[in-house]
């Protein structure tokens, strides 16, 4: 079955590269076009990891982070944070911030695939 990834950014071509890139690689993609729209979806449709940005008009990704880890039922849903906010020379060796991987704008999608199979290991692997 394929994970499922929640693609949230107010920026449309991002979310429409991102998401066919990852559906190349066996994804099911949803997507949310703001911080508002994608904690209903999160909330709703429960995905198995959430692509975030964290400049966004309505609520921030941080803002968004931090109300699904209250969430008991979204908590434990690995994120990670799609931005322009720090540049990748910033960023720690492991892109790894507290609980959340980050990865920074523009990205390469080689990279973020690689990021997306840290967070959500197949179980064959495992």
């Amino acid at each position: 079955m394929a994970k499922r990834i929640l693609v949230v950014d107010d920026e449309p071509d991002i979310v429409k590269m991102v998401a066919s890139r990852l559906q190349a690689n066996g994804y099911e993609i949803l997507t949310a076009s703001g911080g508002k729209e994608g904690l209903k979806k999160c909330k709703q449709l429960k995905p198995d990891a959430v692509i975030l940005d964290i400049m966004m008009p309505d609520i921030d990704g941080t803002g968004v982070a931090e109300i699904l880890k209250e969430d008991p039922d979204t908590s434990n849903i690995p994120i990670i944070f799609l931005t322009a906010a720090v540049r990748s020379g910033e960023l720690p060796k492991s892109q790894k911030v507290g609980n959340h991987y980050i990865l920074a704008k523009p990205f390469n999608a080689i990279d973020l695939l690689q990021m997306l199979r840290r967070v959500l290991p197949d179980p064959k692997e495992t």
